[in-house]
């Protein structure tokens, strides 16, 4: 189960969970939505939105309130540990960005489940593994010892 709240514009940039199927429905606030490659929709309150693996997607609270969204992500498999990592690695940066060693090492670990599609190729094919590569001679990522093993 889930439970979404984004302020007036904001929600995730586009992303892609490979295995996993997203259902939100809109308790309070408007919903706007996109897949990749088409047009934005919208949703209000009692409507249901459904994003199916494989397909990237975002969405936003879209009109001047906050939006609130319950829903489900089935299977869980490693959602709640990566998302909470992300939440955790934006704090630590202190902006919507995740603290460069941390993202590197989760956009690492996890790339086979989850994806950020609007990041640059180059950075992701480059960049991640160079930072990636430096986070592990330096020690980064001790606090991530017992993270969910990834999905093959």
């Amino acid at each position: 189960m889930v439970e979404s709240f984004c302020e007036p514009g904001a929600g995730p940039k586009f992303h892609t969970h490979f295995h996993q199927d997203e259902c939100l429905t809109v308790l309070s606030g408007k919903i706007g939505y996109q897949v990749l490659g088409e047009e934005a929709n919208y949703a209000g309150p009692g409507e249901t939105v459904l994003f199916i693996r494989g397909v990237p997607h975002k969405f936003w609270a879209a009109g001047n309130e906050k939006l609130h969204c319950k829903g489900w992500i089935a299977p869980a498999n490693s959602i709640v540990f990566f998302l909470s990592s992300i939440f955790a690695a934006q704090n630590k940066s202190g902006n919507e960005n995740p603290e460069v060693f941390d993202g590197a090492y989760l956009l690492t670990r996890y790339a086979k489940e989850y994806e950020m599609n609007e990041m640059p190729v180059f950075v992701k094919k480059v960049i991640i593994p160079i930072v990636y590569f430096m986070g592990k001679i330096l020690g980064k990522y001790k606090h991530f010892t017992g993270a969910p093993v990834p999905l093959k």
